[in-house]
């Protein structure tokens, strides 16, 4: 059975996508990438996007589309991505060192970490169909 992450392509009312700057581990601080984190025993995966962005950055989203299906990652995890919109509250960065609010046409102007790179670009096919 694979360990699950769940990730939130965050995206307001411009259709900007909200970037995380990652404070830890030291090899992956200073990358950027969705907001997230593991899915706990016994919870679902859209209970543990909730409870992963308001720890993170202080805000309800409502979970919508899945971007893609299982994306791996290492030690046996995957990840798995919702884009989603803030329902209440304004992010603020809790446990990352920034964040940022990137439109489509500066999406990559940050330096994402290799395994968010391809679902951001997962996450601008599907905003450019929608």
């Amino acid at each position: 059975m694979d360990k699950v992450v769940v990730g939130a392509a965050i995206v307001d009312g411009s259709g900007r996508l909200l970037a995380a700057q990652r404070a830890e581990p030291p090899e992956l601080a200073g990358g950027w990438e969705l907001p997230g984190g593991k899915v706990d025993p016994g919870e679902d995966d859209h209970t543990a996007l909730i409870r992963e962005c308001q720890e993170e950055l202080g805000v309800l989203v409502e979970a919508g589309e899945q971007v893609g299906g299982d994306w791996p990652l290492t030690d046996g995890y995957v990840l798995r991505v919702w884009l989603a919109e803030i329902v209440e509250g304004e992010p603020e960065a809790k446990e990352h060192l920034d964040l940022r609010w990137l439109p489509m046409d500066e999406l990559y102007d940050v330096r994402w970490l290799p395994a968010d790179l391809p679902i951001v670009r997962a996450v601008q096919g599907q905003l450019d169909e929608g």
